[in-house]
């Protein structure tokens, strides 16, 4: 009877342990499920309110800033080369020389012909002063006289032809010496020793090249949008007096560390293109730039007055428009639409949607929704750039 009642409360005990498990097994779940949920952190941005430059971007292409065709004036065979291709020359440095031997010949035969006709001039001239006492004395006829008188004038105009020949035999053999034009850098001889030349064979180039041009069109919206502004007190691109800097942005991607300024524009628009060509100039110390490289040239071409900014990353694009996530009160996020304008280095200007003074998320937009309440944090931008 004992060991009954043994047995029997043993199973009464366990039976009790049992309950006690599963009832504190129950409050532990409770207590999990009513553990508050903590928002997720985004990084926040103020919209910030300030004067922003307003920049414009064009293809450009280098050339330079004198370019001087060297052709021969005379025609002969060329028997040397002076110059090293890709060197600096110097304006009346001898690059080419053509055979003197025939322009020596004719400038020698050129010299007697002379020789020959002021000899004659001397006779004459004898002749004239001999019959002008003998025709007052009326010992010769007075023919005579002006006969020899025009033989006279017609000897001094041999002499005056003579020196004439005698002139162009020496330019000509000066001619033989193909001298450079202007200082620069002098191109790849396109000719070699031993071929005829003539007046209109090209035989190399020479640019000036420090500083060195810069070509680059515009549209014709953009023209009339910069010229408008002339005189208004804002942004003048074609003013020579205070000229925009210009920035040339490298093939590499790099920005050339000396400003540029405008020269000119061209006289017309191109209709084809509806663009009008813009020429500025860059320094070119070391010969670095040269013509026939491109890239991009940059301007500051407005002045935006109290632009609203927010950086790139915070505005999304959906359905072909822009939105921004605003952080409100209590720190819920309100998507909203915003119309984008120009961009400003990293920053977008936000023409419509935002006001000074708001929160909007930079980073973290892609886990959060409109109504959802948020952690927010300062956002802080990447290194190397948006």
């Amino acid at each position: 009877m004992s060991s009954t009642r043994s047995i029997f409360w043993r199973s009464i005990r366990l039976q009790l342990s049992v309950l006690v498990i599963l009832s504190c097994a129950g409050c532990g779940q409770k207590v999990m499920s009513d553990a508050p949920i903590r928002p997720p952190e985004v990084e926040v941005v103020t919209v910030v309110q300030k004067d922003v430059p307003i920049s414009s971007e064009w293809v450009g292409t280098l050339d330079g800033y004198v370019n001087a065709q060297i052709q021969p004036q005379v025609t002969g065979y060329l028997i040397k080369q002076n110059y090293r291709e890709g060197s600096l020359v110097h304006q009346d440095d001898v690059l080419f020389e053509i055979d003197p031997r025939p322009f020596q010949a004719v400038l020698d035969q050129a010299k007697a012909q002379l020789a020959q006709a002021e000899a004659q001039l001397g006779a004459a001239a004898l002749n004239v002063k001999r019959d002008i006492p003998e025709a007052q004395a009326q010992a010769i006829p007075q023919s005579q006289l002006d006969n020899d008188t025009q033989a006279k004038l017609a000897a001094q105009a041999a002499v005056d032809a003579g020196k004439a020949a005698v002139e162009q035999a020496q330019l000509n053999l000066g001619y033989t010496q193909v001298r450079s034009l202007i200082d620069g850098i002098a191109g790849i001889a396109q000719v070699q020793v031993g071929n005829l030349v003539s007046a209109t064979t090209v035989l190399t180039a020479v640019s000036q090249i420090d500083p060195i041009k810069a070509y680059f069109p515009i549209s014709s919206v953009e023209y009339l949008k910069i010229a408008g502004r002339v005189g208004t007190g804002t942004v003048d691109l074609f003013s020579s007096s205070n000229p925009i800097p210009l920035d040339l942005i490298l093939s590499n991607g790099e920005t050339y560390g000396h400003k540029g300024r405008i020269l000119f524009s061209n006289r017309q628009m191109d209709s084809q293109t509806a663009t009008i060509q813009l020429v500025g100039a860059f320094p070119n110390p070391g010969n670095i730039l040269r013509p026939g490289q491109t890239g991009r040239i940059r301007a500051v071409t407005d002045l935006k007055h109290g632009a609203l900014l927010v950086p790139q990353r915070a505005v999304s694009e959906l359905q072909g428009g822009d939105q921004v996530a605003v952080v409100g009160p209590g720190n819920k996020i309100a998507v909203r639409s915003v119309q984008v304008g120009e961009r400003a280095g990293s920053m977008w200007i936000i023409n419509q949607g935002l006001t000074a003074g708001e929160q909007v998320v930079a980073e973290g937009t892609q886990s959060i929704r409109d109504g959802m309440v948020v952690t927010p944090k300062p956002y802080t931008p990447p290194s190397g750039g948006n």
